[in-house]
């Protein structure tokens, strides 16, 4: 019976330190934070549509002329999936989730991620990669 106590003792205090270590968030700071991601989630619904040209010039940036055609319906795509993103951001807006209040996307904004050249692994002659 000691044992027993004994253990749940020593099982409540492992779990029960930890979580009085965690300092809590002061209230100003969730309201920036929560403030923040419903700014985005209204800014990704405005700008969804600048996916279409972004998408475009990458996709011939990395892919060369079939980027004229598979660019724009990627754009259009990217453009349905800012655009419901951000409308879920707004909605969502009080729940910390994903993480904590991070983005639901990457990059947050359109307007992030057009100097990044996307590597992928170079084919040779017989269409094997590197």
């Amino acid at each position: 019976m000691r044992l027993a106590v004994l253990a749940l003792t020593l099982m409540i205090l492992t779990f029960a330190v930890p979580c009085m270590a965690i300092e809590a968030q002061k209230p100003e700071a969730i309201a920036d934070k929560m403030a923040f991601k419903f700014a985005r989630g209204v800014t990704n619904v405005a700008t969804a549509i600048v996916e279409i040209p972004k998408q475009s010039y990458l996709t011939v940036r990395d892919r060369g002329d079939v980027g004229y055609v598979v660019g724009p319906i990627k754009g259009l795509g990217m453009t349905f999936y800012r655009g419901l993103v951000g409308v879920a951001e707004a909605i969502f807006f009080m729940v910390p989730q994903p993480g904590y209040y991070d983005p639901m996307i990457d990059p947050d904004f359109v307007w992030k991620g057009w100097e990044e050249r996307r590597a992928e692994p170079l084919k040779d002659a017989a269409g094997k990669g590197e």
